[in-house]
């Protein structure tokens, strides 16, 4: 009887084991949107910017400064943005924590609420960390078409490197996931220089 008390607790226990691995996975996809995904928006949109302005301009110093300023902007627009965010889903777990002290539950730890402030430094970091990459790219060559060539180059390198990343720490589907990182990264790219491109051609 001992034995098969045994056997049926160890049972629950294995049952139960990967419940605690899901949880870890939940727990870090705060940091992965914030992290992954911010990184991702820094190189596609600071690439895309450089790759307008290169549509209409050969100077390497329009692009170096149109790709700076796409930096500044868009790190403290993603801190604004996820430092709101945060804020707000603060405001509803810190309400619900109430909710269940007042009803003798057990409610989640204090602990666990989310960091605006962390939340959004992290969000600036990681797009600043995505759009230095094409900067660097095309910050050395005067050569106007190996330019745009080395920052797509570049881009898309990077875009596989955060699409491997994401697909990794979230469990998905690597080639699916890069796949999908690689061409929204390219269509990005492709129709900023078209349109400007074409908006320069029809100014003439």
């Amino acid at each position: 009887m001992a034995l098969g008390d045994t056997k049926v607790s160890l049972e629950g226990v294995e049952g139960q084991a990967p419940d605690v691995g899901e949880q870890d996975y939940t727990q870090r996809a705060q940091w992965l949107r914030a992290a992954v995904l911010g990184a991702n928006d820094g190189l596609v949109s600071t690439a895309s910017l450089m790759m307008g302005v290169g549509a209409v301009k050969d100077e390497p110093k329009a692009m170096i400064i149109s790709g700076f300023a796409g930096l500044v902007a868009g790190a403290c627009s993603m801190a604004i943005g996820e430092f709101v965010s945060v804020y707000a889903q603060l405001d509803i777990e810190v309400a619900q924590m109430k909710r269940e002290l007042q009803t003798k539950d057990d409610g989640a730890s204090a602990d666990r609420l989310p960091s605006p402030v962390q939340a959004a430094a992290a969000s600036a970091l990681a797009f600043s960390l995505g759009a230095v990459v094409p900067l660097l790219a095309a910050g050395f060559i005067s050569n106007y078409k190996v330019r745009l060539g080395v920052v797509a180059a570049a881009a898309s390198a990077a875009l596989v490197v955060f699409g491997s990343v994401g697909a990794v720490l979230g469990r998905a589907p690597l080639g699916r996931s890069c796949l999908r990182v690689v061409v929204g990264g390219w269509a990005a790219m492709a129709v900023t220089f078209g349109l400007m491109r074409l908006f320069s051609v029809s100014a003439l």
